[in-house]
């Protein structure tokens, strides 16, 4: 008997003109010691399938028709509070964003044991050291001192391990993970793909893994189901559907992966989506672009060149220096970035890439150290009008687009704030030219201006970004991790956008990134950090063929296994 079985379920969210149909006739089943990976573009329904699973579905959503089984046992017409207590003791919940789902106020100590005590007949002192076992099995150094924190004092990676542990922490009967290693570094992904592995082998545990990452299906799935529209249009052995997809969706999908094995000048696209989408009109924005407004002056050299790079920040503060704690973020980086290449950054969550880029972009000031822009050295800017000059010229690209837009204002007035800031347009006729110039570029339309950032999917938000950050007409742009949290065919669309932008308007670029396929595609030499220090610069071939530094060597190897899509891959072409 199947652990999870999903019988015909339909899924709709009643609008006030129209029945908007998430989920339409979906059958599934997870066995005990399986993984069933869901896999699909965004909006495609996998969540919500996990979500009414586990009785989470948002109002006025409701399941309008099929049955839900755990164990045999009928679930999806559970009382509310007989749901409750299923949710967290049988049923396990990973979910993508791992800040919304820790309280901020708790420690990680206070959050696990009440947790633990809440599903498992355990004293406050077993429940303890059941969460300090469950912090050491999920990768979290010195879990003793680490558990007593709050969750703002650990890093994106981290914090998802923490939320790994939270669902594991009532030996449930299944777990599904939403995303669950969208946060993560190719070296802690491993570690917690090996966990979620063993954790379903020794424990006998069903796991539904909803994820955008082919090669995190490709690594730990026995089973995958693919969905387009809210629809299941693919299921069956993992070997099978990723070997030899049959569904022309899947096919396309495969297809979008980057290829970690060797370099191409453009991520393939999914037509499967884009032909029943609307053909993107593309506006040459080089007329105003060109202007006065990217009258920078000539650099003979490298464009960036960061000298001897120190960052360290204070940890625990007293009125005595000898007491006093730091954290050595960043240790002695030294690096340049030659106009018109994109420079790539690659780690562990924790070894130092934002730092850099955030020091690079003035906000954070480094402990010691020289940043060089052109011939401006950025740590010696005091006067507000030439640190505001130099933040013209460059520009970032956040790995969470809705958080990096205000959620009150409309999309064109996001785009024209830095605009009217600089004072780049000559009066509000050419501002509202330059914005719908620049929603056309990035693919939305000028009808998206008079929309709100929650009216996008993360795919649109990230293009919203990318616009806002063209804005200024900058010359150099810093992109930190701006597709993890994309599926594979919004990631193809949005690092092809970024390809033909830096060729079309000249930019420079640094591209931070935790997935190495992505890194080897986009980037033109590549820089290894890790504990804040560079380990290695290498050309980007050199450094993929012939690593030279054993860390990178390790990093490489930890890669999920892209075998069975490279052979769909050279199948369909």
């Amino acid at each position: 008997m199947s652990v999870l079985d999903i019988r015909d379920l339909t899924v709709e969210f009643p609008g006030r003109k129209s029945v908007f149909v998430a989920v339409d006739d979906v059958s599934l089943s997870v066995e005990a010691g399986k993984i069933l990976g869901v896999v699909g573009e965004s909006g495609a329904g996998k969540s919500t399938v996990g979500n009414a699973v586990i009785g989470l579905l948002q109002e006025p959503g409701h399941i309008a028709g099929g049955e839900i089984f755990l164990h045999g046992q009928r679930i999806d017409r559970l009382a509310y509070k007989q749901q409750r207590l299923l949710r967290g003791r049988r049923i396990g919940m990973i979910f993508q964003d791992p800040l919304t789902s820790l309280d901020p106020l708790q420690t990680v100590e206070s959050q696990l044991v009440e947790t633990i005590r809440t599903h498992l007949p355990l004293t406050g002192k077993q429940a303890r050291q059941r969460a300090v076992e469950l912090i050491d099995a999920v990768g979290i150094p010195d879990p003793e001192e680490r558990i007593g924190q709050y969750p703002h004092q650990f890093s994106g990676g981290m914090r998802q391990r923490v939320v790994i542990a939270l669902a594991l922490c009532a030996e449930p009967e299944l777990v599904i993970a939403d995303e669950p290693t969208t946060a993560l570094d190719v070296s802690i992904q491993a570690q917690i793909l090996e966990l979620m592995k063993k954790l379903c082998a020794e424990r006998n545990v069903a796991m539904m893994v909803i994820t955008h990452d082919m090669g995190v299906i490709a690594d730990i799935t026995d089973h995958v189901a693919v969905m387009y529209h809210g629809r299941l249009v693919e299921y069956g052995e993992t070997n099978q559907v990723l070997g030899a997809p049959e569904h022309p969706y899947t096919q396309s999908l495969i297809s979008a992966v980057p290829r970690p094995d060797i370099k191409v000048d453009r991520f393939p696209v999914v037509n499967y989506i884009e032909a029943a989408g609307t053909p993107q009109r593309q506006i040459d924005i080089s007329t105003h672009w060109l202007g006065k407004a990217r009258d920078f002056s000539a650099v003979s050299g490298p464009l960036v060149r960061i000298r001897d790079l120190d960052m360290r920040f204070e940890t625990r503060g007293s009125i005595f220096p000898s007491r006093r704690k730091y954290f050595q973020a960043v240790k002695k980086v030294s690096f340049d970035i030659e106009q018109g290449e994109t420079f790539g950054l690659v780690g562990e969550s924790g070894s130092g890439k934002s730092t850099i880029a955030r020091l690079v972009t003035g906000l954070y000031q480094p402990t010691s150290g020289t940043i060089l822009f052109g011939e401006t050295d950025l740590t010696s800017l005091k006067n507000r009008r030439d640190v505001l000059a130099m933040r013209r010229q460059m520009q970032m690209i956040f790995q969470d687009p809705y958080s990096s837009l205000n959620a009150r204002m409309r999309v064109r007035e996001i785009i024209a704030e830095p605009i009217r800031f600089h004072k780049l347009a000559s009066g509000n006729a050419e501002v509202r030219r330059i914005v719908d110039d620049l929603l056309d570029h990035v693919g939305l339309g000028t009808a998206a201006g008079q929309k709100y950032p929650h009216e996008f999917s993360g795919g649109q938000r990230q293009r919203i970004s990318i616009a806002r950050a063209l804005a200024t007409r900058p010359r150099f742009l810093i992109c930190d991790e701006p597709t993890s949290a994309l599926d594979v065919s919004i990631q193809a669309q949005i690092l092809n956008l970024l390809k033909d932008l830096q060729e079309e308007l000249r930019l420079t670029m640094l591209f931070i990134s935790h997935d190495l396929a992505v890194i080897r595609q986009m980037c033109n030499r590549i820089g290894v950090m890790r504990h804040g220090e560079l380990c290695e610069v290498s050309g980007c071939d050199q450094l993929f063929e012939a690593p030279q530094h054993a860390y990178t060597r390790e990093l490489l190897d930890l890669m999920p296994s892209m075998e069975l899509l490279s052979r769909a891959n050279l199948e369909s072409a």
